[in-house]
């Protein structure tokens, strides 16, 4: 994550259980983003709508990298057409009143589909979880998405982006939910100043409740900020907040915080962690390290 480009986010998904105050305000503030931001549709790389999977941009023309890690706020921007990503987590921590949850390899593959839409699958090869007296281990859930850039992935300052997404129950028994989930995140970043970067994110979804036996409607807001700290080494901040229609679940509410470093192109390792400030069904801790590369 160079703060040049959008901010970057984390593969790993939040499961949401608890309509923020922040998400709101994040929601009227995408149209002005939106009206300030209209440009010409030319690119500083010339013009690329003509390649696609079978005819891939050529890498001489590949905009900088971003990444959907390690912050939990998603890029808005694509990886271009014919390209291949990979955002895995070496290793993934989280802890909660007492339990425990330790992934490993948890990856995000991307495919550039045309110049400003990718496909993804994210998935958990291992996941460890000890909960009390129970342990389970085994493969976790995996998701399918769909990202489609609006503006800003080759020009300006700022983009928007939409992804929808669909989460399929593979996850062994205790390492997940056994029913389909899904929903809709729309992601936008800006460049404040030279080094220094805003993102924001809202995203809705259903999520299934086991307590009640059906889907509750749930959302996410995300505020993330970062900066350059050398011309490889950048740093960031997040805010995360979740709510939902589920009363019961209460308001969630993450501090997260890590940095990132650029090796080269097309290779970035980061590390980073999240808190929980909230008490109610909020994760006490999390932390994880991963890399970015893309071939």
């Amino acid at each position: 994550m160079t703060m040049s480009q959008p901010v970057s986010s984390r593969a790993r998904r939040l499961r949401p259980r608890s309509l923020t105050a922040i998400g709101l305000a994040l929601l009227a503030l995408l149209p002005a983003c939106a009206t300030g931001a209209a440009r010409p549709a030319s690119s500083r790389q010339g013009d690329k709508s003509g390649y696609h999977l079978f005819n891939p941009t050529p890498r001489q023309q590949w905009r900088p990298m971003s990444s959907d890690r390690p912050d939990v706020t998603e890029s808005p921007i694509t990886v271009d057409a014919g390209a291949m990503q990979a955002e895995m987590s070496f290793v993934d921590v989280t802890t909660a009143d007492g339990d425990r949850t330790v992934k490993a390899m948890a990856t995000n593959y991307k495919f550039g589909i045309t110049n400003n839409m990718d496909l993804q699958v994210v998935f958990d090869p291992y996941v460890s979880a000890q909960n009390g007296p129970l342990d389970s281990d085994g493969f976790g859930l995996t998701q399918l998405r769909w990202k489609i850039n609006l503006w800003g992935n080759d020009d300006g300052g700022s983009a928007l982006g939409v992804l929808p997404f669909i989460q399929a129950p593979t996850a062994a028994d205790g390492l997940g939910s056994d029913k389909v989930e899904g929903g809709v995140c729309v992601p936008f970043s800006t460049a404040l100043s030279d080094g220094v970067g805003l993102g924001m994110m809202l995203q809705g979804g259903a999520v299934y409740d086991e307590a009640d036996g059906e889907h509750d409607l749930e959302f996410v807001g995300t505020v993330v900020l970062s900066a350059n700290i050398t011309d490889a080494l950048a740093g960031y901040v997040e805010s995360i907040s979740v709510v939902g229609d589920d009363a019961a679940a209460g308001f969630r509410q993450t501090i997260g915080a890590g940095l990132t470093y650029a090796f080269d192109p097309d290779v970035i390792f980061d590390v980073g962690t999240n808190t929980g400030i909230t008490d109610d069904d909020t994760d006490d801790f999390n932390a994880f390290a991963g890399v970015t590369f893309r071939f």
